[in-house]
């Protein structure tokens, strides 16, 4: 009878593995990246009076000021190609009409693991609008005038870095005589473009306009959010000025009201899961902050003060636009607070010290896997102690347990009794009763902080282990880490020393499979960390049974 038990459960287990199998093979998270449309003008099929999605400042004041919508109408667009850019991490496509970029493509990340592809973040087409703007308006500005934006004329339409720095020039001449440049500054291994506006006042009259950079976002879902479970990653803008270096504005903000705020310096960024895109304008002066949404597109950006040219003269006005992944020295080294767009959430003073050890381990094994297996044991080192002493208490515990069964059938009908006597065995014996508590509640803190720093650490992403495991920061395909953590959950168990009461032992008998199942869509990452860190607990505790029952061991 007890072997075709056991053979029945072996059996439902087996058909329950093969049954998940195949419903991750069907409804799981999707590896393969979508089909991408082409990526094209906004303006190429623009209507004559089409309310415009561009910033407006106002002339009466000087002071800049976002409306709802700005008067001219968008005029159709004259023939010119799109100017493709390469460096050796940027593949993006500039629109000569505006000077905007409408599309950023990541030749370092795939767009998915599978994939020769190369992630796409930013783009302009029939899936997705996700594009960077900026221009120059105000009283004389060309972006403000009634007959649209202005298009801009290119030496070439192909431009690819060779070198450590490549500049491409947007020209044109407005009609009062006005040479304006707007060049693109790219650099070697760089995800930050320099944007600079060179106004050369040929005319003889002030040229008075104000620079805007903004970021237009529809409200489509994430496309590197590939985790089914779990937390997801913020998606949503992102403003940091001198009240607050970092203000959360999600879609839903932007649904309800317009966020506006005044500052010195700053910056505003889209951010997505890995990777984000961020207007940076030059330090030194008072900035505009604000979100607007129109046409059912989300805009986030910023305004400079007023600048006059005098005729005669050349000026330069500038921002910085960085379009890429989350990338910690980078951001640091672009803009102050920048790097806090990489959000490990209210434990961030214990994810940011389990980041940069995970990645000094990195440096050293040169593999991710095994970065989080070294984590995971400086972790227990820490921990030693506070685990030693409650396994000492559990492993007194699981000694006395046929002591403890002799209370409870000499007072079982007497529960107050009962209780007396156990906390006179547990004083005498000096056992903590829920010492076995302490290393899960000391250990949660610390779980939850590498979750997000698997989440948010885009070194991670597609970064393999050994064998079948290709990507730490997704789930195991497979299930076979899950399966043997919750193997090593109920080895656990065997060690503990089994609850009195009938009903929480049957609970606690339960928590493999509980855990187990919970942890199949986790990212296989951090289900590595807690079956390691269940296998060294194993060995402790075992050490610890074997001294205790010996009598080797003093409190």
């Amino acid at each position: 009878m007890d072997v075709q038990r056991v053979i029945l459960i072996a059996a439902l287990a087996l058909v329950s593995y093969l049954m998940v199998l195949q419903w991750n093979e069907d409804y799981g998270p999707s590896q393969q990246p979508q089909q991408q449309a082409a990526t094209v003008s906004a303006y190429a099929d623009a209507a004559a009076g089409e309310a415009s999605e561009l910033p407006q400042a106002s002339n009466a004041t000087g002071n800049a000021d976002i409306p709802a919508t700005a008067a001219g109408p968008i005029a159709a667009a004259k023939s010119q190609s799109l100017i493709h850019v390469r460096t050796d991490v940027l593949d993006l496509l500039i629109d000569p009409h505006g000077g905007d970029i409408i599309q950023v493509a990541l030749p370092e990340h795939l767009a998915a693991l599978a994939s020769d592809q190369p992630f796409v973040l930013l783009e302009q087409n029939a899936n997705r609008t996700y594009v960077a703007q900026s221009g120059l308006i105000g009283r004389n500005g060309p972006d403000a005038s009634a007959d649209g934006r202005p298009v801009y004329s290119a030496a070439q339409s192909e431009y690819t870095l060779e070198g450590d720095t490549l500049n491409v020039d947007l020209t044109l001449t407005t009609d009062q005589g006005v040479d304006v440049t707007k060049r693109f500054t790219f650099a070697k291994g760089a995800y930050k473009v320099d944007v600079e506006f060179i106004v050369n006042n040929a005319s003889d009259a002030p040229f008075e306009a104000v620079l805007f950079g903004q970021i237009k976002r529809d409200g489509s879902a994430d496309p590197s959010q590939q985790t089914s479970m779990g937390m997801q990653s913020y998606l949503g803008a992102v403003f940091s000025t001198a009240e607050n270096n970092y203000q959360k504005v999600d879609f839903d903000d932007m649904d309800e009201e317009r966020f506006k705020a005044q500052s010195p310096d700053g910056w505003v960024a889209m951010v997505q899961h890995y990777f984000l895109s961020a207007w940076i304008p030059a330090p030194g002066a008072e900035y505009t902050y604000e979100s607007r949404k129109i046409n059912g597109q989300y805009l986030v950006g910023f305004l400079s003060p007023s600048f006059s040219v005098a005729p005669g003269q050349t000026q330069t006005v500038s921002a910085d636009f960085y379009a890429g992944p989350k990338d910690v020295d980078q951001l640091e080294q672009i803009a102050p607070n920048l790097e806090l767009t990489i959000d490990y959430g209210w434990l961030w003073w214990i994810a940011s010290p389990l980041y940069m050890l995970l990645k000094w381990i990195h440096s050293v094994v040169g593999n991710w896997g095994l970065a989080i297996i070294g984590i995971t044991i400086l972790v227990k080192a820490a921990l030693f102690h506070l685990n030693a002493k409650a396994f000492k208490s559990m492993a007194k515990m699981r000694k006395f347990g046929p002591e403890m069964a002799r209370l409870k059938e000499l007072y079982g009908d007497d529960r107050q009794k009962m209780s007396q006597e156990m906390m006179k065995l547990y004083q005498k014996e000096k056992i903590n009763p829920l010492g076995g508590c302490l290393p899960i509640l000391v250990q949660m803190p610390v779980f939850i902080a590498l979750y997000w720093v698997l989440m948010e650490s885009v070194e991670l992403r597609h970064a393999p282990f050994y064998g079948y495991i290709q990507d730490l920061s997704q789930m195991d395909p497979y299930f076979i880490l899950p399966i043997l953590m919750g193997v090593t959950m109920f080895i656990q168990q065997m060690l503990n020393p089994t609850p009195p009461d009938p009903m929480q032992a049957k609970m606690m008998k339960m928590l493999p499979i509980l855990f187990t199942f919970f942890f199949l869509w986790f990212p296989a990452g951090l289900v590595l960390y807690w079956l390691v860190n269940n296998i060294l607990s194993i060995a402790q505790q075992y050490v610890i049974n074997k001294q205790i029952e010996a009598g080797d061991v003093k409190d």
